[in-house]
Parts: structure tokens; C-alpha cells; sequence
């Protein structure tokens, strides 16, 4: 009986929790539809529905991009997708290993997961950490979530599903192994969270700034129509590459001017924004994620050990 009713309560708590997430798919184009996340931060009262998740409605069945912050967002996201179509869902695309991308994984688990190697490898080491970290940050929401691994990986090249050449390209400025999609039938680009738009972009996996500012004109080069951020709204011209281009220059040499005016960290996280970026949602709070993430590499390049 004990069980039972654990079990009861487990279940209604479920429900609760999939009842607080609104999900409204907007068709962006053609078989596409978007469900567009929050530019705010993780909180108890979105339930960590801060990410844009997407899907591609093809001749041979669905296929999503992400699957969302939590196993109740991912069940939720499914029943969106069939109020659209009463096609199955037949193949999920992550496009790296953050928790608000792939903690939906479980409502997918009967169809394949597909990600790049090192998401793969990214999420084994980092996942249940960061499960965690959103149970303690999103509270109920995130009640039954585990972290699910891909389960079919994915390399640069392409991939054609039912009349949709998907054009996977495998980059690595966010986290190391970050998968960016463009759908050659429609102009659709899935840049993940290559691309942050009107909302400050998050560090914590990046190899350098470098490297992510290469990935950018690589991205802008593409035959694109309509660009899907990983976080922000949709756009149909450069603005998103040109704000990324110019707030990840800002920030190099922001990080790299107070390593040789010797500043410390402290005094770091307190210096000013540029008025341009006002407009940018969390700026202040993803700057001192940032200077924690990133700081001490600029102060490692810049000033050399007394004791080497």
C-alpha cells in the first residue's frame, strides 16, 4: 500500500508538472514549426523553458530538434508536435549536451537520439551534475527527469529525411561539440546555441572566444533564410551574427585589457557594459559566469607563474 501510494503521489506531481508548461508550436515555415523559449533565466516559475525547441514535419515523419529542459517539458513537446501532425516522430537531432537541450530526452526514447561524439561524451561526464543543478534551480518541474544519452551519433555531412536534406555541420565554439542544422529545402538554420539573440550568451564549456567567432562566419556564410537561435527570437536578416560577432569582440578585449592592467576578478565582474548591449537580456548575470569561466585563461596568458 506504501507503494501505491508513492506511486499515486508521483504521478499526480508528474501531471502537475506537465501542466505548467504552455507550449504553442509556430509554424516558421514550410513542414516548420518553433517552440519558442523564454530570453529570461532558469527559475521555479518556467520551469527552465528558456530554450527554442523546434521540428521539421517531413514525408517520412517528425523530426526535433532539442528536446527541452526536463522529462515533463519533453512529454509536453511531444503531444505540441501531434496537435500539429499525426505524423510519428521518427528521429531527434541534439544540438550539444546543456541541460535545457536534452533533459527531454525520456519522452523520445522510443526513436533515435542522434548527436555529435563529443556531445555524447560531454553529457556521460556532465549530465547528472547538471540534472541536479536544474532540480535545485527549477524545483517540481524537473520531478521523474534523468538523463537519457544519445543513442545514434552524427557527423558533419548530409543527412536526408523524407525529401528534407538536413546539412549538419559539426562546430565547436559553445561547448566543444556543438551541432548546427540547416534544412537546404526551406533556408532554415538550427544554430543552437552558436547563436544567442537579445539574450547574453553563456560560457561555461567554450574553448575560447576565438574559436566561437570563427564558428560565426561560418554560420553567416551558409545559403540561409531564416535563422533559429538556440536563445532569442527568430530572424530573417544578419542582425543576430552581427550582435554575436560584436559582443563576443567586446568581451575578448574587455577580458583581455584588465588581464594586463593586472586587475583581479573582483573587479572585473563589476566593470561596465557597453549602453549598446541594454537592450541584451542578462547581461550582467552571464558576465560574471563568464569572468569565473574564462578570466583566469586570460590572466594565464598574460602574466607567468613567479614560480616557472
Amino acid at each position: 500500500m506504501r507503494y501505491l501510494f508513492i506511486f499515486c503521489c508521483s504521478f499526480f506531481l508528474s501531471l502537475s508538472a506537465v501542466a505548467d508548461y504552455q507550449l504553442t508550436p509556430k509554424k516558421i515555415a514550410e513542414n516548420t514549426w518553433l517552440v519558442e523559449g523564454s530570453t529570461d533565466n532558469f527559475s521555479l516559475h518556467n520551469g527552465g523553458n528558456i530554450v527554442n525547441a523546434a521540428f521539421i514535419v517531413t514525408d517520412h515523419g517528425v523530426v526535433v530538434v532539442d528536446t527541452g529542459p526536463s522529462f515533463a517539458y519533453g512529454k509536453v513537446l511531444r503531444a505540441a508536435i501531434a496537435s500539429v501532425t499525426d505524423k510519428p516522430v521518427i528521429q531527434v537531432l541534439l544540438t550539444h549536451h546543456h541541460p535545457d537541450h536534452v533533459l527531454g530526452n525520456q519522452a523520445f526514447d522510443d526513436v533515435p537520439i542522434a548527436a555529435l561524439a563529443g556531445t555524447k561524451k560531454l553529457l556521460q561526464e556532465q549530465g547528472n551534475y547538471m540534472a541536479e543543478n536544474m532540480y535545485r534551480v527549477v524545483g517540481d518541474a524537473m520531478r521523474g527527469t534523468e538523463v537519457l544519452l544519445p543513442t545514434q551519433l552524427v557527423e558533419e555531412g548530409l543527412m536526408e529525411i523524407g525529401g528534407h536534406p538536413l546539412r549538419l555541420l559539426s562546430l565547436t565554439g559553445h561547448t566543444g561539440a556543438d551541432l548546427a542544422i540547416l534544412d537546404e529545402r526551406t533556408g532554415v538554420l538550427f544554430a543552437g546555441d552558436l547563436v544567442f539573440y537579445q539574450r547574453a550568451l553563456a560560457t561555461p564549456n567554450t574553448p575560447g572566444l576565438a574559436a566561437w567567432l570563427a564558428d560565426i562566419d561560418t554560420l553567416e556564410k551558409l545559403p540561409w533564410k531564416l535563422i533559429v537561435p538556440g536563445h532569442g527570437p527568430l530572424a530573417t536578416d544578419h542582425q543576430p551574427f552581427v550582435q554575436m560577432r560584436d559582443y563576443l569582440n567586446w568581451l575578448d578585449s574587455a577580458l583581455r585589457e584588465a588581464a594586463q592592467a593586472g586587475q583581479d576578478m573582483n573587479q572585473v565582474l563589476r566593470m561596465p557594459i557597453p549602453e549598446r548591449f541594454a537592450g541584451v537580456s542578462l547581461t550582467r548575470y552571464e558576465l560574471i559566469r563568464t569572468v569565473s569561466h574564462l578570466y583566469p585563461r586570460y590572466e594565464q596568458q598574460q602574466w607567468q607563474r613567479l614560480d616557472q
